[in-house]
């Protein structure tokens, strides 16, 4: 487990394609105010932390149901899985997602990695009052490109609400409530550590 967990996070953080630039660059930040700006936002998804099971209506695939898990990496980042299961055990679609905080521009920043389709569906997030928000596009690989803006609310210990509106021209136009989530508990809390070991250097007297 721990294994297919480390090829995933070193690809992930290794290959992942950064968006274009912005025409407006952000002020420039020192180490400190990055640092700070990291210990002020790294727990706004801890609420996502453990196992659950959801249900969910989609305007394009109707009622489904499913499993999603999600733990904490050794240096804070969020590393999640999102399952579609049928009644059967069966999975129809399942996606991985990596959130990291960037503290130089302040906000989350996420890559999914839907198998074969490599890293290029961005997104940002930031924490808004009791809700987490996040913008992201879907379907880049296979040039089919979504944007999902996603509202996270009602977080509770053990559940939460997740709707998201969807753009597939840009965002021109929007269509509302495109899916919503129910989640509810089934797991704790839990984090990843350190994959790698360091053993102290043996010096001769």
């Amino acid at each position: 487990m721990r294994e297919a967990i480390a090829v995933l996070v070193l690809g992930l953080l290794a290959q992942a394609q950064a968006p274009a630039p912005s025409a407006e660059t952000p002020p420039k930040r020192t180490p400190e105010q990055i640092q700070a700006s990291y210990a002020a936002h790294k727990g706004e998804f801890d609420y996502l932390l453990g196992d659950w099971e959801f249900t969910a209506t989609s305007k394009q695939y109707g009622a489904f149901h499913g499993l999603w898990s999600a733990v904490r990496l050794d240096k804070g980042q969020i590393l999640d899985e999102y399952r579609v299961t049928g009644d059967d055990g069966e999975t129809y679609y399942v996606t991985t997602t990596l959130r990291n905080y960037n503290g130089a521009r302040d906000r989350w920043e996420l890559i999914g990695a839907d198998g074969g389709s490599g890293l290029l569906d961005f997104g940002t997030g930031h924490w808004d009052g009791k809700e987490m928000k996040i913008e992201q596009t879907f379907g880049v690989a296979a040039q089919t490109p979504s944007t999902l803006r996603i509202r996270y609310y009602d977080i509770g210990p053990d559940r939460f609400s997740w709707t998201a509106d969807r753009s597939t021209d840009g965002g021109k136009t929007w269509t509302t409530s495109f899916q919503q989530i129910e989640a509810r508990r089934i797991g704790p809390a839990r984090s990843l550590p350190a994959l790698t070991t360091v053993k102290p250097v043996q010096r001769k007297p």
